[in-house]
């Protein structure tokens, strides 16, 4: 009579590994996905911190009057007493403009143009 190869206690013994890798087989691939997602959340952190620095550094440089000032001439068109402002415009925009029928960005007052654009961003589809 010939003896089996696999016995009793190796077949449980194969039972019991089968069962241990099925058991543990979640809570790994658990442990995997959350240090995934702690790595996102760190990366996430670091990109947030690096914006708060940008953000306070621009802060900064707001308080000084010298910055406020150089950003309200550029933007703004702001000048001192006695100045003399010139806008250059393009002579073709102007043309296209005129054929349009409406007055250009350059000849209005500035505020002119700041409410047009917020109604133009209140119009949908425009």
């Amino acid at each position: 009579m010939r003896r089996s190869r696999l016995t009793g206690r190796a077949a449980l013994l194969v039972l019991v590994l089968c069962t241990l890798v099925v058991a543990l087989a979640y809570p790994m691939r658990q442990y995997v996905s959350q240090r995934s997602e702690i790595a996102d959340q760190q990366r996430a952190a670091a990109t947030a911190r690096k914006r708060l620095e940008q953000l306070r550094d621009e802060k900064a440089r707001w308080q000084d009057p010298a910055y406020a000032e150089q950003q309200a001439r550029r933007h703004l068109h702001f000048l001192r007493p006695g100045e003399i402002g010139y806008i250059m415009t393009d002579p073709g925009a102007a043309a296209a403009e005129h054929r349009r029928g409406g007055q250009s960005g350059s000849d209005r007052p500035w505020y002119s143009n700041v409410w047009d654009g917020v109604d133009k961003a209140d119009r949908p589809g425009d």
